[in-house]
């Protein structure tokens, strides 16, 4: 009989992790490197994932570059290509970038809505497409989509990104029943978490409505039942649980890491 601590390590998995380079990608990089992956780090800043494999590895884990821009399709295309063709089969998919800006969806030119959707819905079904033989070829595949809880409610004056959060948790939901036995799609939907994006969002809610930083992120914290932003760390362990063994029968759901926050049920 399996263990249950047993059924949440990842050894002898292969795992990408998009958006690496900070804030919950980068957290998400260095737990599932600690449970057993061997992770391959995706962002566009060459530097930054030059030291987080440093850091992996000083700490025990198996880590390696791969610097892509989710916005060049064509790019990524190719990339993934010769990836492919070069690194053991990957497990696990982690699809995580950072945010479109804020502002009300009324106001948003078309440009930046074919950009968010691009970078996030266009380049994560590229991936996946890219990826699914191997996951087949190991007869395991994980994959977990780092959205936001303005799937369940959009959040104000964040038009573009809830536009493309439920897009990409729409396409998710589509093709997880597509996907063949042992294959799984997943969602999580952090709240506010505490990551340089939330300081840009605050900084620029301050702006607009006239207060101070500490007044938007007090209105935040008023709406959170737990009383506090999430860490990193936290959504990390949520897409490392469905990352494991132990979420395998688990597929196309929408996972909340907010503190209580979603009234909906």
């Amino acid at each position: 009989m399996t263990n249950g601590c047993d059924n949440l390590l990842l050894n002898g998995k292969h795992a990408l992790v998009c958006g690496s380079s900070k804030g919950i990608g980068r957290a998400t990089a260095k737990l599932l490197a600690a449970r057993g992956a061997e992770v391959t780090l995706l962002a566009r800043s060459v530097d930054v994932l030059a030291e987080l494999v440093k850091e992996i590895e000083a700490a025990g884990g198996k880590a390696r570059a791969l610097a892509a821009d989710l916005d060049d399709r064509a790019g990524l295309s190719k990339i993934l290509e010769a990836f492919v063709a070069e690194a053991p089969p990957v497990h696990i998919l982690v699809n995580n970038t950072g945010g479109p800006p804020g502002g009300p969806l009324l106001a948003a030119e078309t440009e930046a809505m074919e950009t968010a959707l691009g970078r996030h819905l266009f380049a994560s079904h590229l991936l996946v497409q890219a990826l699914l033989p191997g996951m087949q070829s190991a007869g395991y595949g994980r994959i977990i989509n780092v959205l936001s809880t303005s799937v369940r409610e959009p959040i104000p004056n964040l038009g573009v990104s809830n536009l493309t959060r439920a897009a990409v948790a729409s396409w998710a939901k589509t093709i997880s029943s597509e996907l063949p036995p042992g294959i799984t799609i997943n969602n999580v939907l952090p709240g506010f978490t505490d990551t340089e994006r939330l300081g840009s969002l605050k900084e620029a809610t301050a702006t607009r409505l006239g207060k101070s930083a500490d007044e938007v992120r007090d209105g935040w914290l008023a709406q959170i039942p737990e009383g506090r932003l999430a860490e990193p760390e936290e959504t990390a362990e949520a897409v490392a649980f469905f990352a494991s063994p132990a979420g395998a029968y688990i597929r196309g759901h929408s996972m909340p890491v907010d503190g209580g926050r979603l009234r909906s049920i």
